[in-house]
């Protein structure tokens, strides 16, 4: 009797946690030929995401903190991913980095941007372009990582700029 009593709030968890995430998947559905491959493929990629942390979560590996967090993030960057493919029209997403206030230092080292001075469409360091805040239980940056060759241009042009 004691050991069912134990596993209760376990399974009130498991089960909260996951009608919560079949809601995020109504919220965020989409038909499949909406979108390309690629952007199907990343989609899947973080469907996958989501069931990693599912099943830590269950067994748990992680606290109720982390597994908000990291799902909450996931969501983040399923919902830029399917703006940004809706809003170009074109089956190509970059690589994308979502973050919270407190971890903007692993994307930017010991000085970061102040999140509340971040511009849509501004470049960081000739790395990432900042796409907008999204709020999902959490509020996240979202980053697209610049490809080599943006860099190498931006790179160019500052260096052009400084020459007289």
């Amino acid at each position: 009797m004691a050991r069912v009593k134990e596993r209760i709030p376990a399974l009130l968890l498991v089960a909260f946690f996951g009608l919560t995430s079949v809601r995020a998947s109504q919220i965020l559905s989409y038909s499949n030929d909406e979108f390309g491959p690629v952007v199907r493929a990343y989609l899947g990629y973080l469907k996958n995401e989501q069931e990693v942390v599912d099943d830590r979560v269950s067994r748990r590996e992680v606290s109720a903190n982390y597994y908000r967090h990291n799902s909450n993030r996931i969501k983040a960057l399923r919902q830029m991913a399917i703006r940004l493919a809706r809003e170009t029209h074109n089956d190509y997403l970059p690589e994308l980095e979502a973050v919270s206030a407190d971890e903007m230092n692993l994307l930017f080292g010991s000085d970061p941007p102040q999140p509340a001075r971040l511009k849509v469409g501004e470049v960081l360091r000739n790395t990432f372009r900042f796409l907008g805040v999204v709020r999902t239980g959490g509020t996240f940056y979202l980053f697209a990582r610049l490809d080599p060759y943006e860099q190498a241009e931006l790179t160019e042009k500052s260096s052009a700029a400084r020459r007289p």
